[in-house]
């Protein structure tokens, strides 16, 4: 690791070497550190390494993903001065490499909110990307005298959390709303903070969520270990114990919520996230059933029975990704909750019991 100092002091200052901003030498993505009159900044690469990359890997299947993050302050790319442009973000680790990822070549500040390691978009909407934090960490890193000018570049999915006049008031830093995409902060910067269109426009493409859905899937793993183990039990003194078919039918009622519905959320008819997960969810049921041969006489308690649960199951699972989407507001997002989650209580209850008859008694 290059350990090369620099620094960004006037030549009638003298700059402090007390480090502004704790870090962990071993990190391999800290280069070495810049000093100025408040103290010592890490200098960050703006390549990922194998650690990186896996780390990410890891953070999307859910694995330590609540620890997955860099401790606030402020950071620095490259030799920026103190006219350097502050670009500011949250202190999730993925979403810090995502950003320092795209600024090869520049020169410039990074300031780190505490966010409790959730990313910028997440973090606006329940209030630590916000003024308040803001305000606190330009006094805690001194940047005031740092940086002669007061500007300071947010991306635009932090907007719903903070209040701009209210941190131009309490700091004298202007807010100034970046891209939506790091990918676009070059270009941005380049043409003197201004945004076109398509900067402006939040996309969220099959892709986008894609990724997403194995933290979804693995989260519906572990707490569908609980209903195996029901089913294990029940199994043990069942009239029609539970089986293979079984498994498959439930197995695939968790993926349709957990993967088929956000990958096809904007072809499928409806608003709510979950109206659309108990859409996919009836049809994969009733195609089970169908190509099962439950239709018959004989059957009536568990096609039912499954009828009720399985596509509530959906409901409930595709209804937990308004957590991830930018199709939702937090509103809208409590308003679904109160019509939707004791409709899939209610069948979930009535389809249970349904099917406890049909395995025990009949």
């Amino acid at each position: 690791m290059s350990k090369e100092k620099s620094c960004c002091c006037s030549a009638s200052s003298c700059c402090s070497t007390e480090s502004i901003t704790p870090y962990d030498k071993n990190d391999k993505w800290v280069t070495g550190v810049i000093h100025t009159l408040k103290g010592s900044v890490p200098v960050v690469s703006t390549n990922l390494h194998f650690k990186d990359m896996l780390g990410a890997w890891k953070v999307r299947w859910g694995i330590g993903r609540m620890n997955y993050k860099i401790n606030p302050g402020l950071y620095a790319i490259g030799k920026p001065d103190h006219t350097s442009p502050v670009l500011v973000s949250a202190n999730y680790k993925l979403t810090f490499d995502v950003l320092r990822k795209e600024l090869s070549g520049l020169d410039c500040w990074i300031l780190i909110l505490d966010t409790k390691g959730i990313n910028v978009w997440c973090a606006a909407g329940k209030g630590t990307f916000g003024t308040d934090e803001i305000v606190s960490r330009i006094s805690k890193t001194g940047l005031s005298e740092i940086v002669s000018h007061r500007k300071l570049v947010l991306p635009q999915l932090g907007a719903p959390g903070v209040s701009a006049h209210e941190v131009t008031k309490q700091t004298g830093f202007t807010v100034i709303y970046g891209p939506v995409r790091a990918k676009d902060i070059k270009a941005f910067l380049d043409s003197g903070f201004k945004a076109t269109e398509e900067m402006r426009t939040v996309k969220f493409t099959m892709w986008d969520r894609l990724v997403l859905t194995p933290m979804e899937l693995v989260a519906a793993a572990k707490s569908s270990l609980m209903v195996f183990g029901v089913m294990f039990l029940l199994n043990l003194f069942a009239a029609r114990p539970f089986g293979l078919a079984d498994f498959i039918a439930y197995s695939g009622a968790v993926v349709t919520g957990t993967v088929i519905t956000p990958l096809l959320l904007p072809v499928i008819p409806g608003s709510a996230f979950a109206w659309k997960g108990w859409l996919l969810g009836l049809i994969w049921t009733l195609g089970f059933t169908w190509y099962s041969g439950w239709f018959v006489p004989g059957f009536s308690l568990l096609d039912i029975g499954y009828l009720l649960v399985l596509p509530s199951l959906s409901a409930f699972l595709a209804m937990n990704f308004t957590g991830s989407s930018t199709y939702t507001s937090f509103s809208g997002v409590i308003k679904e909750m109160k019509i939707a989650v004791p409709l899939i209580a209610i069948s979930l209850v009535v389809g249970l019991v349904l099917l406890l008859i049909n395995s025990i008694w009949v």
